[in-house]
């Protein structure tokens, strides 16, 4: 298995960890700004370490610090949905497959914006996926 699979492969088990820790949050009524800080930090620290660790120093172009910006702004309203969701009593059977359809639009922007190929076996596998949703949340 080449790298960049086994970092996606990574990415799955540590997001769906994280997933499952806003389960457990939502479940024990933690209030969603006070959560996410606590989480941010633990995203702070990983980060310093691997600066540290790689003695790198911090760089990033104005539209790129932007541009993380607003994906921590759209992270963070993501977080605070889900775990106002399970704080309302929302099942993980349920909130979670919905909030996962995000990849449909990640894949859909990575073909329109970098032309990555759409083939007839992802739109198979789309088509799969959004079938198995309707079915997880009945």
């Amino acid at each position: 298995m080449n790298t960049p699979i086994s970092l996606a492969f990574l990415a799955l088990v540590c997001f769906g960890l994280i997933s499952f820790c806003l389960k457990i949050g939502g479940d024990q009524q933690a209030y969603g700004p006070s959560y996410m800080l606590a989480h941010s930090v633990g995203f702070l620290l990983v980060a310093v370490v691997m600066h540290l660790a790689q003695r790198h120093r911090l760089e990033l172009s104005p539209r790129i610090a932007g541009l993380a910006g607003v994906g921590g702004m759209l992270g963070g309203i993501g977080t605070l949905a889900i775990i106002t969701a399970f704080r309302l009593g929302g099942q993980g059977s349920v909130i979670f497959p919905i909030s996962s359809l995000g990849l449909i639009i990640a894949v859909i922007l990575s073909y329109i914006v970098f032309r990555e190929p759409l083939t007839a076996s992802k739109l198979l596998g789309f088509s799969f996926a959004a079938t198995a949703i309707v079915f997880l949340t009945r």
